[in-house]
Parts: C-alpha cells; sequence; structure tokens
C-alpha cells in the first residue's frame, strides 16, 4: 500500500513517497525512504513488493554508478529510463520478475530541461508531465490533471502537492501521515520538508 507521485515542470520535477512500509495489516516500518539517487541529477522512486524493490533499486544504482565510473559521464535521465525500463523487461522474461514500479525524475544539463518516466512492473514506459503509483492515483490523477499546467512554476507544484495531500487525507482510507519530498532541479537533489509547503 505504497504512495507515490510526482509533478514536473520546465525546469524542475518533485517527487512524493511515503514513508510507510507494510505487509498485509502489519506496519513495519514509518521512515523508509523509497527514493534512489541514482546519479548527481536524476532520483528514482519506487513502490511495490518490499524485498523487490530493496534488491532492484540496489541492483539499478550499482550498475549506473559502475557505468559512470568506467565512462567517466552520467547517464541522461532518458538514458536511465530506457536502462531501467530494459532491466525490467528482461527481469519479466525470467524466472524472477520484479513487482517494481518506479517514476525516475531527473534533470537533462545537456538539454535544459527536466524530465519525469514513469514505468511499471511490466516495463512499460513513458515520459509524463505528472504520475502517481499504487492507490493513491485514483484519488490523484484527477486532481494534477485538473490543475496542472506546462508552464508550471515550483510553488504552485508545491500549492498542487498540497492539494494532493489533503485529498489523500479525506478521500483514501488509508493515513499516510510522512512523506518524503524531493526537488530534482539544475542545482541537483534536494529534499523539501512536509512542514514547508
Amino acid at each position: 500500500m505504497d504512495a507515490q507521485f510526482a509533478i514536473s515542470g520546465r525546469d524542475f520535477v518533485i517527487s512524493v513517497t511515503d514513508k510507510g512500509v507494510a505487509r498485509s495489516i502489519v506496519k513495519m516500518k514509518h521512515n523508509e525512504d523509497k527514493t534512489w539517487q541514482l546519479s548527481s541529477h536524476t532520483l528514482m522512486s519506487v513502490s511495490g513488493e518490499a524485498g523487490d524493490t530493496a534488491n532492484f533499486s540496489e541492483y539499478i544504482q550499482g550498475n549506473v554508478r559502475l557505468y559512470s565510473m568506467r565512462n567517466s559521464q552520467d547517464l541522461s535521465p532518458s538514458e536511465l529510463a530506457n536502462f531501467i525500463r530494459g532491466e525490467l523487461a528482461a527481469a519479466l522474461r525470467s524466472r524472477s520478475p520484479s513487482q517494481v514500479n518506479l517514476l525516475v525524475a531527473g534533470y537533462d544539463k545537456g538539454k535544459d530541461e527536466a524530465a519525469l518516466y514513469w514505468i511499471d512492473y511490466l516495463s512499460a514506459m513513458a515520459k509524463v508531465p505528472f504520475a502517481a503509483h499504487g492507490y493513491c492515483g485514483y484519488f490523484l490523477y484527477s486532481v494534477m490533471d485538473r490543475e496542472y499546467t506546462p508552464e508550471i512554476t515550483l510553488e504552485e507544484a508545491k500549492a498542487l502537492i498540497k492539494k494532493c495531500f489533503e485529498v489523500l487525507k479525506t478521500r483514501f482510507i488509508v493515513d499516510f501521515a510522512n512523506y518524503t519530498i524531493k526537488v530534482v532541479d539544475r542545482n541537483g537533489t534536494h529534499e523539501i520538508r512536509q512542514d514547508e509547503l
């Protein structure tokens, strides 16, 4: 039961994940960071089965770092998303598929623009302006679709994130009390506290 969503502007992406880890009716953790830093300007957030998400994310992060060391350069967000999609597709056709849904948020320094990629556990991928995984998508897509504009600013995106929190608190049976909120822009990745919204 994860809440994972993100909003992309022209020069930033805000990624939001809940901090809870649950299995069936048991909450196992309430302070988990479900984001993985792949490069200085690319962030991957994950949702799904706890073991699969950790295993797959560590594998991706390790291979991306190895590529960067061998080639003395980082992959762009588009290249990273395609690599991740390829690894999910290969796992899907093996005896051990990964039940992982991902959002890849990044800032491409070469193109001077931000990008957000939606990838599901069946290795379907799309470049999108906003995205959600998990049950929260049932509630948030309508809010983001109504409020989003291609010229959205960082402050407007923060206000939209706050509206999303309010909708989840009002409508969703599960109370996600804590979230990890990270912004990726031309300066890299930095975290925003919930009370700053």
